[in-house]
C-alpha cells in the first residue's frame, strides 16, 4: 500500500484563502481549535520540564512527552522504582495525543493542509519553496508507504506532515493509530532504555540541576519569546 496524491483534477491557480475553501463547517472548526490546544500545550509544557524533572519526572513524561524526562524515569526504572515496561507505556501517551488530528485535517482538507502548515506565503518565491517541500513530502510518503508513519519520527521530515500525508492519502482512522502507536514505542523505547542504561549517574545529574530549575525554566521562557518572535519577523521579512 502506498500513498496516493489526492490534488484535485483542476487545481485553482492561487491557493484558497482557508484550507476549508469558502465556508468552514464544524469540522474545520473543531480541527482549527484542536491545532491551536496543540500548540497552546506544547508552549506550556516547556517551563515544565525544569521545575518537574527532579522531584516529578514520571508526571512530567505523563503530561509533558519531554525527552530528558524519559531518560531519567528509565533511569529510575534502572532503581527498581518501576517497571521498565512501565517506564516505556507512560511516555505513549502524551507523545502522539495530537498526532490524530493532523491526520484528520490531512484527510479532510487535503494538499490544503499541508499549504496550511508550510505557510501562507503568497509571494513566487515562497511559493515555490512550498510546492518543492509539498512534493518532496509527497514522494517520501509514496516512498514508505504505511511505514512512513512508523518511522515518522526518524525520516527527515516534520513528522506531523507526514500523519497529515497519511490522512489525505485516505489511510483509516484506525490503521493509522496502530501504526502511530508502533512509530510512538519504536521512538520511546529506545530513549527510556538509553536512560535504563545509564542507570543513576543520570539520576544524580538531574538532582544536580533541579537546584537550578527556576533559573532553567525563566531561560526556557526567554528561549520560547525569542524564538516566537524571530520567526514572526522572519515571515514578515
Amino acid at each position: 500500500m502506498t500513498y496516493a496524491s489526492h490534488r484535485p483534477e483542476t487545481p485553482a491557480p492561487h491557493p484558497a484563502p482557508a484550507p476549508w475553501g469558502e465556508r468552514a463547517e464544524r469540522s474545520d472548526l473543531v480541527i482549527i481549535l484542536l491545532i491551536g490546544l496543540y500548540v497552546a500545550y506544547s508552549f506550556a509544557t516547556w517551563p515544565l520540564v525544569p521545575a518537574l524533572i527532579g522531584p516529578h519526572p514520571v508526571l512530567l513524561e505523563i503530561v509533558g512527552s519531554s525527552t530528558l524526562a524519559e531518560v531519567t524515569v528509565g533511569a529510575h526504572s534502572r532503581l527498581g522504582e518501576l517497571p521498565l515496561w512501565a517506564a516505556i507505556a507512560l511516555g505513549v501517551p502524551s507523545t502522539m495525543m495530537f498526532d490524530w488530528v493532523f491526520w484528520w485535517a490531512g484527510r479532510r482538507w487535503g494538499d490544503r493542509a499541508l499549504h496550511t502548515l508550510l505557510g501562507r506565503d503568497t509571494s513566487a518565491r515562497g511559493a515555490a519553496r512550498r510546492e518543492v517541500r509539498i512534493v518532496r513530502l509527497e514522494r517520501w510518503a509514496g516512498r514508505f508507504g504505511p511505514a512512513a508513519v512508523v518511522l515518522a519520527y526518524y525520516l527527515p521530515l516534520p513528522s506531523l506532515l507526514i500523519y497529515v500525508a497519511a490522512g489525505l492519502s485516505g489511510m483509516r482512522l484506525r490503521t493509522f493509530l496502530l501504526l502511530d502507536l508502533l512509530g510512538t514505542l519504536l521512538w520511546v523505547a529506545p530513549i527510556v532504555v538509553l536512560g535504563y542504561a545509564i542507570g543513576k549517574p543520570a539520576v544524580d545529574v538531574v538532582d544536580r540541576l533541579e537546584h537550578y530549575s527556576v533559573f532553567l525554566t525563566i531561560a526556557v521562557v526567554v528561549v520560547v519569546i525569542g524564538l516566537r518572535r524571530w520567526r514572526s519577523h522572519r515571515g514578515v521579512s
